[in-house]
């Protein structure tokens, strides 16, 4: 295929923003894509072969086009317009953030970055409850305790109701000092981390103190109806199918529920069933429920987060289809010897 070469312009006040420190973001795209890129006078020079300078040209453009915005172009950001550059889908990155969910204490925005994110806060919006399933650092927890914090502002719910698995992940602590919720407190520790950061931790203890806001673990929500609230179960790979029974029945009128959890960390006993995994099989079918999977192309922590999920996900693979071959060749095996038996 012959080669080309195109230019772009980019605005003086965007140049640094999108091309990156030392041009850091257009040595990514040339890598990627194999490419060369040469930022001078306000324009990008695009030369090699012609379908991967079309490409890289369609993911500048997204980029500048994101930057118009006021969005900060980050290493995560060009990561994500390049995989959806191979997706046959970079056009869509431009839909992601239109909207604002809310403004952290600190004035920061939070807003999907990744198109799994934006389906999962649409399910959100939409439906009554939403189950968020997918690996770490994909923004389960803290895009809906975002989103149970903009209806609470909004009056749309009276009350915000956190909840999650008092489960130790693969340690045994012994005994805590301290008075029940001394115990208890470390397992909540990432709600009220998401809390303080959204809400500030001055607004989060004036409304804890009027029970507004309610931080406990999963076995606290039995015998209850949650009326007219925003309830998150988080880490629910870790309850049972009769846990998570329990706590879906414990919606009421006027509230909405979100379950958030990743099936590949489960702390349960290797024989127990994940009611998570229990329920993504029994509740698909029906209408008000909306299940979201997160990828690791809807990570959004460090970079190298991505990577350890994707090497994860695959070595996972492999290890399960060596099993499976085990266990074919072990059936093999016995039909072979019973067939012999009878002989």
């Amino acid at each position: 295929m012959g080669s080309t070469e195109q230019t772009i312009d980019i605005p003086a006040e965007l140049e640094k923003n999108v091309c990156g420190h030392m041009d850091v973001n257009l040595h990514k795209i040339e890598r990627t894509l194999q490419v060369t890129m040469i930022e001078r006078d306000g324009s990008v020079k695009v030369m090699g072969e012609e379908s991967k300078v079309q490409k890289a040209i369609s993911v500048f453009t997204n980029l500048v086009a994101l930057a118009r915005r006021g969005e900060t172009i980050s290493e995560q950001t060009v990561n994500y317009a390049l995989s959806l550059s191979f997706a046959e889908g970079e056009e869509k990155i431009l839909e992601i953030d239109r909207e604002m969910i809310c403004r952290t204490a600190s004035g920061r925005p939070v807003k999907p970055k990744t198109l799994g994110q934006k389906a999962y806060v649409d399910s959100i919006a939409r439906r009554m409850i939403t189950f968020g399933i997918g690996p770490a650092g994909t923004g389960k927890t803290y895009l809906a305790m975002a989103m149970a914090i903009r209806a609470f502002r909004d009056g749309d719910c009276e009350r915000i109701i956190l909840t999650r698995p008092a489960m130790e992940a693969g340690e045994k602590l012994g005994f805590l000092p301290g008075d029940l919720q001394s115990k208890i407190d470390p397992y909540l520790r990432p709600l009220y981390d998401a809390l303080y950061q959204i809400m500030g931790a001055e607004s989060y203890l004036h409304n804890a103190e009027k029970g507004l806001i309610e931080v406990a673990p999963l076995a606290y929500m039995r015998g209850r109806t949650l009326d007219n609230a925003y309830i998150i179960l988080d880490e629910a790979q870790n309850t049972t199918p009769a846990q998570m029974k329990m706590f879906l029945t414990r919606i009421g009128f006027g509230s909405k529920a979100i379950i958030t959890g990743d099936l590949t960390q489960k702390d349960l006993p290797a024989d127990a069933v994940s009611g998570l995994d229990t329920a993504s099989r029994v509740l698909s079918n029906i209408e008000d429920i909306g299940f979201c999977r997160l990828t690791s192309r809807d990570v959004v922590r460090h970079p190298l987060v991505q990577q350890i999920v994707d090497a994860y996900e695959k070595y996972e693979e492999k290890e399960s289809a060596e099993k499976k071959r085990r266990a074919v060749y072990q059936r093999e095996k016995r039909d072979v010897r019973a067939r012999r038996e009878k002989r």
